[in-house]
């Protein structure tokens, strides 16, 4: 029965192998789109920080790490989804792009550049301001940071 837990070595259920990546650090992801929201960038690099810290046991270091996210954001879009018979926008559409760039210092084959992208609909009548836009940022955040650990600490 030991063989049965112990046999595999330290191994993680999210897919980090905990004998060669110990630390990890978010470098500040910068705001490259063409329409700009104030503070989006760091609400998105605490995101990331959090999503890992919470589903690891790494530590968050500021350099020097084993394991480093960067990139940038490239995409913040508002547009109409559906319309009116009166050509009003019946509902919209905010849509966040974020490129990423993963380096693992012990395993360069797991190296990662890629573009992940969520979006968040609200109807065509409301203003995106206050709690409407902090929800909107929030749940597309949760699912961009959910599949960029997914694609490079989890394997999925």
């Amino acid at each position: 029965m030991a063989f049965t837990f112990f046999g595999c070595g330290p191994y993680s259920f999210t897919g980090v192998n905990q004998l060669t990546a110990k630390t990890f650090q978010v470098n500040y992801f910068q705001h490259n789109a063409p329409l700009i929201e104030p503070g989006l960038e760091r609400y998105f690099t605490l995101a990331l920080q959090d999503i890992i810290l919470n589903q690891t046991s790494l530590d968050l270091v500021k350099s020097g790490a084993d394991l480093t996210y960067e990139g940038e954001i490239v995409e913040y879009r508002i547009s109409p989804t559906t319309a009116t018979a009166d050509n009003r926008a019946a509902q919209n559409r905010l849509t966040i792009s974020v490129n990423v760039r993963f380096f693992d210092k012990n395993d360069e084959e797991s190296d990662l550049e890629k573009r992940f992208s969520f979006f968040y609909d609200y109807d065509g009548s409301a203003q995106l301001v206050g709690s409407q836009k902090d929800t909107a940022i929030e749940e597309i955040f949760e699912r961009i940071t959910q599949d960029i650990f997914n694609a490079t600490l989890a394997k999925w």
